[in-house]
């Protein structure tokens, strides 16, 4: 039997989703997978607001996913999350994390104390005095509240990963063009530009699926389940109704304007480069004719990232919500690629 790997765990504002994946004789394996929503409140922008709501959701989802295992890697999604690129002298790795505190205190909107910090090494100075890399530093708080909860659902959190670099695990595609892997999720949006699995930008916008459904119903005069439904439905296609497109065109347009200013520091400093395809991930990503309104607005080749370009697949695998689990998994599928 195979063996398996840690279990990758994304806990949005929307549902829970959790990943397991068997290494293989061919490279990893889909062993299982699931999902369970949650009440609106209970997760807003990467922080647990109700404990006890989220610790249900856990237990009914291994029970109803039937997951073996119990140790898992939770996945990092955040505004305040800070990803910036920056040059350390070039220590031992486990040196140099201990040394984060001291060195980039001024660098951070948080305190030190209150920031959970670590350092992701790009290259060496060609005199090999210094290492160029990108400091991570997270909330420390909201990082540990979704760790106690997850230790009461009785399981173990083996490791904390940040949730853009498990979509660049997933769903990257390597060649000599810059990608940008764009999740779109109900309140939050991950962008990761990458060249050849290099990450050059991170960012968390606190935008998402959500707020367009907001705006849709404040334009239309509808309730918000009645929005989602125009959202869903008709999106940016004009079949669907011209002026009905119009009010998600209008919704989304913040959205786009962002991800789209996400890209301009790349053509900053000394290496200026040019996003030349962005890849879709996240519920967001299934909106109707969004791939061609970010064509269109960005000038940018835009195409639907599959998650499951790295996994193989069972054919058991393939059962209600396979289709759910190529639009969203991505971040949990890439939590356990880089437990493996």
């Amino acid at each position: 039997m195979a063996a398996t790997n840690l279990i990758g765990l994304d806990i949005g504002s929307m549902s829970i989703r959790a990943v397991e994946t068997a290494r293989g004789k061919e490279g990893p394996v889909l062993a299982n997978f699931g999902e369970v929503p949650l009440p609106e409140g209970a997760v807003q922008a990467g922080v647990i607001h109700d404990e006890k709501v989220v610790v249900a959701a856990l237990r009914h989802l291994w029970s109803s996913a039937k997951l073996r295992g119990r140790d898992v890697v939770l996945g990092v999604t955040n505004p305040q999350t800070v990803v910036r690129e920056l040059s350390l002298p070039n220590l031992p790795l486990r040196e140099l994390r201990k040394s984060l505190p001291f060195q980039v205190r001024e660098m951070l909107p948080l305190p030190v104390d209150k920031s959970l910090l670590d350092f992701f090494p790009l290259e060496a100075s060609e005199d090999g005095k210094t290492l160029r890399g990108l400091l991570i530093a997270a909330p420390k708080e909201a990082v540990l509240t979704a760790v106690h909860a997850i230790e009461q659902a009785g399981l173990h959190v083996a490791r904390v990963d940040l949730a853009s670099f498990a979509l660049l695990r997933a769903a990257s595609y390597l060649d000599e063009k810059v990608e940008a892997i764009v999740d779109i999720g109900a309140h939050a949006t991950s962008v990761v530009v990458h060249h050849d699995g290099s990450p050059l930008i991170v960012r968390t916008l606190p935008r998402g699926g959500a707020e367009i459904t907001e705006r849709i119903a404040a334009r239309v005069g509808a309730t918000v389940p009645e929005a989602e439904s125009i959202k869903c439905r008709v999106g940016l296609l004009d079949d669907g109704g011209p002026d009905t497109a119009a009010v998600v065109r209008e919704a989304i347009r913040p959205l786009i304007s962002e991800i789209g200013s996400s890209f301009t520091y790349l053509t900053t400093g000394d290496r200026q480069a040019r996003v030349a395809r962005v890849a879709l991930s996240g519920g967001g990503a299934q909106l109707p004719g969004l791939v061609d309104a970010l064509r269109q607005q960005l000038d940018i080749d835009v195409v639907i990232a599959d998650p499951m370009a790295r996994v193989k697949e069972r054919r058991q695998s393939k059962r209600p919500g396979y289709d759910r689990l190529r639009a969203a998994a991505a971040v949990s599928i890439g939590l356990t690629l880089g437990a493996a």
